[in-house]
């Protein structure tokens, strides 16, 4: 336990010079996230704070992994080069895609090779998806470390502590967010880039896969952990699929992004935190005491999340209508 507050606590002094350093140099014109239809800030803020979580997850695993798991280290870095290009120089779409599958087969097949075909695309799929849909839900202040922050917490709770480098990496990425969360949270001094959610996105992913795979936790209680995402992202793309609209167009239609209208983003986040940890860890707990019964706890933890979701009309077109007001 000693050796674990070390080392979050050398990660977080480093994350927060970093992130000092990131913020002076990247507070210049070519370096600031504008405002457009995606965006919910309203003055050009510096951005890839991303780059310095990114850096520090994926040089900790070349220091002290093991060679079975160098596979891990290139494919993160690749996913985190991409989120930085695009970052600098928007990258199209279909190009992001495949190298997200790519990445997405690599892992699937490290992790088990044997899996049956479609389980195996399943996977992949739900991977991509995942790191795209972290990507789409760090749209306001503090959110997304948030959800990466508690996560990391969460996991190494209900497991009793995570074993070997795997815990570490948690350990390391919860103390990064962290630090990251002091310039991001409300209202934010720096965004984290795509750098940052395609980093997150794609790592949480694959920790869940990991988790469940080696049978320290299972998947229905890492979806309850991060229903909060998932769910959002999901219903909101199926809605705007349902209604014909260009799914692929950015917008501002989520649930989130519709309660930080009307409450502020300070107010939005604060309640994704508190109800993350007052509601879905809780049913995360009681999906591991009665795993015969997982999905109970499953759907009690995402039916809230339904229920505001069709109160405020995510992903549908309502600019200007009293839900927003």
């Amino acid at each position: 336990m000693v050796s674990e507050a070390i080392l979050i606590g050398v990660v977080l002094g480093l994350t927060l010079l970093l992130e000092w350093v990131v913020f002076k140099l990247a507070n210049r014109p070519h370096l600031l996230a504008e405002v457009n239809a995606r965006s919910s800030h309203e003055i050009p803020t510096p951005t890839m704070g991303g780059v310095v979580i990114w850096g520090i997850g994926v040089t900790y695993l070349f220091l002290t992994v093991s060679v079975s798991a160098q596979w891990l280290i290139g494919v993160l870095a690749v996913i985190g080069f991409v989120g930085l290009w695009d970052d600098l120089r928007p990258l199209s779409a279909r190009f992001r895609l495949a190298i997200q599958l790519a990445a997405s087969t690599v892992v699937i097949w490290w992790l088990d090779p044997t899996f049956p075909w479609p389980v195996f695309l399943f996977f992949v799929i739900g991977v991509a998806w995942f790191t795209n849909l972290f990507n789409f839900m760090d749209g306001i202040d503090g959110i997304a470390a948030v959800q990466c922050l508690v996560f990391c917490l969460c996991v190494q709770l209900l497991v009793g502590g995570v074993p070997g480098w795997v815990g570490e990496l948690i350990w390391v990425t919860a103390a990064s967010s962290l630090g990251f969360l002091v310039f991001n949270w409300p209202p934010a001094k720096i965004f984290m880039g795509d750098v940052g959610s395609s980093y997150l996105g794609f790592l949480i992913a694959t920790l869940v896969l990991y988790l469940w795979h080696s049978e320290q936790l299972p998947l229905i209680t890492s979806l309850i952990l991060l229903a909060g995402f998932w769910f959002d992202a999901t219903y909101t793309l199926c809605v705007r699929i349902v209604t014909r609209q260009s799914f692929t167009e950015a917008h501002r239609l989520h649930l989130y992004q519709r309660l930080a209208r009307r409450h502020g983003h300070f107010w939005t986040t604060t309640a994704f935190l508190v109800f993350t940890l007052s509601w879905l860890l809780p049913m995360a707990w009681i999906s591991i005491q009665y795993p015969s019964r997982a999905y109970i706890p499953l759907l009690f933890a995402v039916l809230p999340l339904a229920v505001l979701c069709y109160r405020f009309q995510a992903g549908a077109r309502i600019e200007n209508s009293r839900v927003e007001n």
